[in-house]
């Protein structure tokens, strides 16, 4: 195991060689008499810990803490003084020392302690932020894929939406996105270090969900054995995602209106009202402007949730991202299946082209996932798609079908090509209407003129 590195800067020899003698079991030691030797040390060399003394020559313990922290590797800074007092530490930790320490009160094993304490503390930071990281990725705008107008709109209303405070409902049928759509919305808002938590309202029992919402007490029903801090409580300062909203009953409405209203609850079983500070995002695949009406939903409950309301498009209704979403998919599963599978023939993506997809995106992933997972050449082929998709290729008039592609294209980026060739054709050279065929914008076909070149045709 490789030891971390520490740094002890002391202008009294005694105390650095004390210091290292103690130390260097468990850490790969340097010593430094004064800050200039300690600041060129730490510009050479990445160390881990910075132990320095308060008073030393020429610059003191405070400076080269701020100086220290401003290297864009900083060690963890703990400050020694003999001079011990708050008001010290309270500056100490302005200046961004990470921990301080009495010299005359300072037992080693204190000081591993403290050390080990704050390398954790480091260790877990850096792992959390490379974990925000790889949220942001996975959930950014970019992994969501589509040039098709709707989903353009879809993209832009969510980067005006996610800043604000404001309630989001995500309509749209079952697979078209809509838990994605709400992290997105969730990790480019203000609340993305903060939660984000997700009740499936329609996998729980109706007697459950007031008690996963809002928690419950001790004893508050059969089984109750223990407290239970409920998803309102866990969302404290993020996100909370309410999928498939349409479920609840009208119990549970009336409470979650209140909240919405007051942001104040009471766990199941107790009396005690309790606030929490969470943003809603509902989604929704069934039509509550009509369970209104039929009274299966509150009026007021709706309007509260439909702030903003973003509707997800089913895939039928934007095939010209199929090929997109697709190759997406492919990439996604060859890699993960370690699989040189790298694109479809021309049989197979006519054939994903006619499709309908009742299932949406969702259908379509798992479709690519069975195709690549089958595939025993390079590209795949019809085969290796699912029997019901397969019925498709080349049969006109097809309900959803795309009568645009041409047969006897042999990659996705030619099948693109062939299918902007054919609907010029068909609308006598009319961008505008030949984008509106395919589904894409007028910018957008003119970008991909460019990328064909096509300009002049």
């Amino acid at each position: 195991m490789i030891k971390p590195t520490l740094l002890i800067v002391d202008d009294e020899k005694p105390t650095r060689d004390g210091l290292r003698a103690a130390l260097e079991d468990r850490y790969d030691v340097y010593v430094a008499e004064d800050a200039a030797a300690a600041i060129e040390l730490l510009e050479k060399e990445h160390l881990d810990v910075l132990l320095t003394d308060l008073r030393l020559p020429n610059e003191d313990g405070m400076k080269l803490i701020a100086r220290a922290k401003s290297l864009s590797r900083p060690p963890i800074c703990i400050l020694m003084t003999a001079y011990g007092s708050e008001e010290v530490a309270v500056e100490a930790m302005k200046r961004g020392a990470d921990d301080y320490i009495a010299k005359g009160r300072m037992q080693i094993d204190e000081l591993e302690l403290r050390i080990a304490r704050a390398l954790r503390h480091q260790s877990l930071e850096v792992e959390n932020e490379s974990l925000r990281q790889q949220l942001d990725k996975r959930y950014g705008l970019e992994n969501i894929i589509g040039r098709s107008p709707a989903v353009q709109e879809v993209l832009e209303t969510v980067r005006q939406v996610a800043p604000s405070k404001a309630n989001v409902l995500i309509t749209g049928e079952s697979g078209t996105g809509k838990e994605l759509i709400a992290r997105a919305v969730h990790q480019l808002s203000p609340r993305a270090r903060q939660p984000l938590v997700a009740v499936h309202c329609a996998g729980l029992p109706r007697e459950l969900i007031e008690s996963e919402l809002f928690g419950h007490e001790r004893g508050a029903f059969t089984g109750a054995h223990e407290r239970r801090i409920g998803r309102v409580e866990q969302a404290q300062g993020g996100t909370l995602f309410l999928d498939e909203i349409g479920e609840i009953d009208a119990s549970i409405q009336i409470k979650l209106l209140r909240f919405l209203g007051e942001r104040t609850f009471e766990r199941v079983g107790s009396n005690k009202t309790l606030t929490s500070d969470v943003r809603l995002i509902a989604a929704t695949n069934k039509n509550l402007e009509e369970l209104v009406q039929a009274g299966g939903f509150r009026e007021d409950l709706y309007y509260r949730l439909k702030v903003v309301t973003i509707w997800l498009p089913p895939l039928r209704e934007r095939s010209g991202d199929i090929p997109l979403l697709a190759q997406g998919f492919l990439r996604e599963f060859a890699r993960e299946n370690e699989k040189r599978v790298n694109d479809f023939t021309a049989e197979a993506l006519e054939a994903m082209m006619k499709y309908r997809w009742p299932g949406n995106v969702r259908e379509l992933r798992t479709a690519i996932e069975r195709a690549v997972v089958l595939c025993r050449g390079e590209k795949i082929t019809l085969r290796d798609l699912p029997p019901e998709t397969r019925g498709h290729a080349g049969a006109p008039g097809v309900a959803g079908a795309n009568p645009l592609l041409a047969p006897n294209a042999l990659t996705v980026q030619e099948a693109e090509k062939q299918l902007i060739i054919r609907a010029l054709k068909e609308s006598n050279g009319n961008r505008t209407l030949a984008a509106r065929k395919i589904g894409i914008s007028r910018r957008t076909l003119h970008r991909k003129l460019h990328a064909y070149h096509l300009e002049g045709f």
